[in-house]
């Protein structure tokens, strides 16, 4: 594994980028701050770059949460996001830091839906961002890397891409909604409903929602 000082790159730093971009955001973000020894913990962990647009935000920030914390995504964790990218991977896609994982968890959703870098095991085009839609139980293309992802996140039309799962007054409900949690809902999502506002929700663990879907992934499609 490279070491800490091989993966900062002060010259030509990924944040000057990032922060561009955060000027130019139509989405509404929150930037959580950085624990610097926690930053730097992470970014060891994972293995990537600060000249990335990935490890910039891993180093510089906690996470970002986006649309007044619909999106999430993963940095080296805060009190609003206490998941670190590297940690909230280890177990789930790999088991020993330094691993190259066949996909990579970079972010979720308040509804239960999961992003990811297809690492081999989504399909031929390694690199390329990936959905788990909570409504289908499948990983969908998004036919995007990791910084046009980002990019989407901070200008894209979030509001027709999650039609179908808002409900009214979502933004006011998302005030009480913790980083580390997601929205269950009842029945669940990919099963058959008019709308979402015909089903109950609560809110509960990101970790248990993830696990759940995945046990049904295996007990209705054989799948892994």
């Amino acid at each position: 594994m490279k070491t800490l000082s091989e993966l900062i790159h002060t010259e030509e730093p990924g944040w000057e980028l990032i922060s561009e971009w955060i000027k130019q955001a139509t989405n509404k973000l929150e930037i959580l701050p950085k624990n610097k020894e926690e930053a730097d913990n992470a970014l060891y962990q994972t293995q990537v770059t600060t000249r990335s647009p990935m490890g910039a935000i891993l180093h510089e920030t906690g996470g970002i949460l986006v649309d007044h914390g619909w999106i999430r995504i993963l940095g080296s964790g805060h009190i609003k996001l206490n998941r670190t990218l590297p940690d909230w991977n280890k177990g789930k896609t790999f088991k020993t830091y330094g691993e190259k994982p066949s996909l990579f968890l970079i972010a979720d959703d308040a509804v239960g839906g999961f992003f990811a870098i297809n690492g081999g095991s989504l399909g031929e085009d390694l690199g390329n961002v990936y959905y788990f839609a909570p409504d289908t139980l499948d990983w969908e293309p998004m036919d995007m890397g990791y910084s046009d992802f980002i990019w989407w996140t901070f200008t894209g039309d979030l509001s027709s891409f999650y039609a179908n799962v808002r409900w009214e007054n979502w933004k006011t409900d998302l005030i009480e909604l913790h980083g580390n949690q997601g929205y269950s809902f009842y029945p669940f999502l990919w099963t058959e409903h008019e709308n979402i506002t015909a089903l109950s929700r609560k809110a509960v663990s990101i970790t248990e929602i993830w696990e759940l879907q995945q046990d049904f992934v295996k007990q209705l499609t054989g799948k892994k």
